[in-house]
C-alpha cells in the first residue's frame, strides 16, 4: 500500500488525527490546513499531531498541531526531550482573555506536581497575563520551545515575551503530553 492511500485512508477513519509517520503531507483539522513542515529558527520541525477541541460535543474551539524537529509518539521525550518544538493553535471561534488565562492556569495546575506549581507560580501567572485580548475567529497562538533561549509566545500576532527556564517549558508541553492531560488531545498530539 502506498504511503498516500495510508493517509487518505487515515484521515477518513479519523479526521483529527495525525500520526507521525504520515506527517510528510498537510494535514486538515476543523478546515483549518497545517503544513508538513516548516521552518522555525532555522531548523526544519515536522508535523508530531494535530487535534481540534470541541466543547458541548458540537462547538468547534480551536486547532492546534505540535511541530518538532525529531518526532515522537514517547510523552516523556516530547516534555523533556531539547529541541525545538512548537504549540500552532488557531482559534475557531471568539474567546474571551479572561477565561482563556483562567483555563490556561487550572489546566497547568492540573498536570504539573504541586512542588513545580510552587516554584514556577510566577512563569505561570506571566505566561497566563498574556493571553490578556479577547480574540476572533481565526487568531492564532504560537508558543515555541527554543533550547538556550526559552519559551517563546506570540498571542494574536503580537509577541509577548519569552520565559528562559527549561524546566518552565517542560511544565509546558507536560500540559500538553502529560498523563494529566486531556487524553484524546493528547495521544492525537502524539500522533497516535
Amino acid at each position: 500500500m502506498s504511503k498516500r492511500f495510508l493517509v487518505i485512508i487515515f484521515t477518513v477513519l479519523f479526521p483529527f488525527t495525525l500520526p507521525c509517520a504520515f506527517a510528510v503531507e498537510d494535514i486538515e483539522v476543523f478546515g483549518v490546513k497545517f503544513p508538513g513542515e516548516k521552518m522555525v529558527e532555522g531548523k526544519t520541525l515536522k508535523l508530531n499531531g494535530a487535534a481540534g477541541y470541541k466543547v458541548m460535543g458540537f462547538m468547534k474551539v480551536y486547532a492546534r498541531a505540535i511541530y518538532m524537529e525529531k518526532p515522537t509518539s514517547n510523552a516523556k521525550e516530547a516534555i523533556e526531550s531539547e529541541q525545538i518544538k512548537q504549540s500552532y493553535m488557531y482559534y475557531l471561534t471568539k474567546v474571551k482573555g479572561k477565561q482563556t488565562r483562567k483555563s490556561f492556569i487550572e489546566a497547568m495546575e492540573k498536570a504539573n506536581p504541586p512542588e513545580l506549581v510552587k516554584i514556577h507560580r510566577g512563569s505561570i501567572e506571566k505566561n497566563a497575563s498574556w493571553m490578556d485580548k479577547d480574540g476572533n475567529e481565526g487568531m492564532i497562538s504560537i508558543t515555541t520551545y527554543v533550547p538556550g533561549k526559552g519559551l517563546i509566545v506570540n498571542h494574536f500576532g503580537e509577541l509577548k515575551g519569552v520565559i528562559p527556564d527549561k524546566e518552565y517549558a517542560q511544565m509546558y508541553f507536560r500540559y500538553i503530553f502529560g498523563e494529566k492531560a486531556d487524553k484524546n488531545l493528547r495521544d492525537r498530539y502524539l500522533g497516535q
